[in-house]
């Protein structure tokens, strides 16, 4: 063989080798984001870690490797590729944001507020993730005092009952701890630990010791195929409350729901769902109040504040549950709150990562008081970096809770806390000037006040604004009505400021002649500043509103946002009602306007059917608005059909979906 030829064939090997391995790098690189996409994050890190080896796409590759990681709750791991994939120059608007979160459960706070000053410099349009952001970045600024404080706790790692699994969602009932473990047969695709289940152990008289073995709760309501958790018992504890699904299947776990089992004897019977669950949402957590008669649970259902919200439903005597209400903003933030816990004192104790916190989860509780609910971080050492949640009481100062913390035993570990504090052992007077004496302004954790005020402008609602002197402005506290403050603005179109209250809902209504009068809501609601981040005794902050009244033309023509229909049909559905009441609070404040409620379609049907289709849309619309107390004869409804396009030739989705709308016309004034 000509040494020519031995060469070609040598580079033609190294070649095919080469490709051999791109290929097989690209393949996995493939599966793993099909895995990703189902939510089998597990399954998919396996193959991003195969794929790694070859030469895929940094940025992608690293951030699908970070998301995944964080997606199975495991953000510590998720740190590093995301550096990474910012290295590599991803794109990903909220890549930045996920890395902050990554860096604050590993307790980096100074990396962790770089990355998000950094996202917060770039003007992310998500408002849901800016609002998220913005308290972040001010938690940060302020997580020393977060740190100062600490309460006299000592946790104790239950190594008894724990596991290099998971175990969480602590529960008292009788002589046993009733707790969610990672135990079953099947293993859960999106972390790869077994599946969920309730188990239970008998507890010794030191409630920080267990005696045998955990054992399987209940034969019928264990079912090994999906994931079942966080038990909650009504007063007689003869029936529990748990929650039930996310077999994997489905991603983002939507199909979990509540579920109820009733005891019969010594046998716990089939579980049945509850009708308060949604099942287009995630609902878990239940916890009943301490008579009993109130079920809370967390959902992060249609119309929820933030990711996952607390709602609370009030139950019957025959066990039926009221319509489920959301707990609001004081409590809820753009963030997730769960693990809902009532103490025999009214106290409500959850976790949250919205609240100012020193990690992703940090235990709260939430008072109410004259109206004002107060939200405060229960400190070190129940609060860490990491995960802490599931706190529940047996005691006024002994309980169980959940984390994941540096030194356990798993990924999530089960924790007995009690108080170092002798009950016969006098408690030392504080000096007066002493800087941790809570009685001290200069203490960081003394109480301060603030004083909240409203102020605003008036402008005509057009591309270029113009200040609107001469309008009457009232600021409506709602529930009783009552008028609160009253102006007329000046030159400049502006207003206040005017002393709110906190906890409050209000609604501004600004009404000039020859234009719409104008009414927006105001709550007070999730407004308060906490107590870390002030600096001062005494606060005084204005919050600026600014109103934008239309201009009152025959004929003139206003879209209805999100007014949507299912296909081929003209139901209400509750998202269209939510917006067509806006409509009805313009027709009650503005009594003399008779409007046209018209309707359009996109071309994607025959016209005859797109008008007969766009006029029972636009009928349906008007019968709502009906229902809501509005004289009918102030309306008439006309459907369009495909006649009169916004797009006129509408290729993708976006575009159709704008010809596809709901509009009202002015016709008499």
């Amino acid at each position: 063989m000509k040494i020519s030829t031995y060469r070609s064939l040598l580079v033609m090997l190294a070649l095919a080798t080469g490709l051999s391995g791109c290929n097989s790098a690209m393949v996995a690189y493939k599966k793993g984001v099909r895995h990703y996409d189902v939510g089998e994050y597990n399954l998919a890190l396996t193959q991003f870690d195969k794929a790694a080896k070859g030469d895929i796409d940094p940025k992608r590759l690293n951030y699908y490797t970070a998301e995944s990681y964080r997606l199975s709750n495991r953000f510590a791991e998720a740190a590093p590729f995301y550096q990474k994939a910012l290295d590599a120059g991803t794109i990903e608007p909220d890549a930045r944001l996920n890395y902050a979160y990554a860096l604050k459960a590993e307790g980096k706070y100074a990396d962790a507020l770089t990355q998000l000053q950094q996202y917060l410099d770039s003007k992310p349009t998500n408002k849901t993730n800016l609002d998220k952001a913005q308290r972040e970045l001010g938690t940060l600024r302020a997580v020393d005092a977060l740190a100062a404080k600490k309460t006299e706790l000592v946790l104790k790692n239950m190594s008894n009952v724990n596991t290099p699994g998971s175990e969480f969602a602590p529960v008292v009932r009788g002589e046993e701890l009733i707790f969610t473990a990672s135990r079953k047969d099947m293993v859960y695709k999106n972390n790869g630990l077994p599946m969920l289940g309730l188990y239970k152990v008998k507890l010794n008289q030191n409630p920080d010791e267990t005696g045998n073995t955990a054992q399987t709760f209940s034969a019928n309501v264990l079912q090994n195929d999906v994931n079942e958790g966080t038990p909650a018992f009504t007063k007689d504890g003869k029936a529990m409350i748990f929650a039930r699904g996310n077999n994997g299947k489905r991603k983002g776990g939507l199909d979990v729901d509540l579920y109820i089992s009733r005891l019969t004897g010594d046998v716990w019977s089939e579980p049945q769902r509850l009708p308060i669950s949604d099942s287009t949402a995630w609902d878990g957590s239940p916890a009943f109040s301490a008579d009993g008669k109130t079920l809370y649970f967390a959902s992060n259902r249609a119309n929820s504040v933030g990711g996952i919200d607390l709602y609370r439903t009030n139950m019957d005597a025959s066990g039926r549950f009221s319509r489920p209400v959301n707990m609001g903003r004081d409590i809820n933030t753009p963030g997730n709150e769960m693990f809902p816990f009532v103490a025999s004192d009214g106290k409500l104790y959850f976790s949250s990562d919205g609240h100012p916190g020193l990690g992703k989860l940090d235990v709260f509780v939430a008072t109410r008081s004259q109206g004002v609910i107060r939200v405060e971080n229960m400190g070190q050492p129940v609060n860490s970096p990491a995960d802490d949640f599931g706190y529940v009481l047996i005691d006024t100062d002994k309980g169980f809770l959940a984390s994941n913390r540096a030194g356990g035993k798993g990924d999530d570990d089960l924790y007995y806390f009690g108080s170092t504090a002798s009950p016969d052992t006098p408690v030392a007077q504080k000096d007066p000037n002493d800087p941790n004496n809570p009685n001290n302004p200069n203490n960081p954790n003394a109480p301060k006040t603030v004083r909240y005020f409203l102020a605003g402008t008036v402008s005509t609602n057009d591309q270029a604004p113009a200040p609107l002197d001469s309008a009457k402005v009232r600021i409506v506290e709602e529930g009783n009505g009552e008028t609160v403050a009253e102006v007329v603005t000046g030159q400049p179109g502006t207003f206040g400021k005017y002393p709110l209250q906190e906890g409050k809902e209000y609604s501004i209504v600004a009404e000039r002649r020859g234009y719409l009068t104008r009414r927006e809501p105001f709550t007070m609601q999730g407004r308060s500043i906490p107590q870390v981040f002030l600096k001062k005794a005494e606060t005084d902050t204005t919050f600026s509103v600014a109103l934008l009244l239309d201009k009152v033309e025959l004929n003139k023509t206003f879209v209805l946002e999100n007014i949507y229909y299912d296909l081929d049909k003209y139901n209400i559905r509750s998202d269209a009602a939510s917006e067509l009441d806006k409509l009805v609070t313009i027709l009650k404040d503005n009594s003399t306007l008779r409007i046209e409620l018209g309707s359009h379609t996109d071309v994607r049907a025959a016209d005859a059917y797109n008008i007969r289709l766009s006029q029972n849309r636009a009928r349906s619309a008007v019968d709502y608005i009906v229902s809501k107390g509005i004289d009918q004869t102030r309306m008439t409804a006309k459907g369009y059909g495909e006649t009169v396009l916004i797009v006129k030739n509408a290729k993708t989705e976006e575009e159709h979906q704008r010809n596809r709308r709901t509009e009202f016309k002015i016709l008499e004034y």
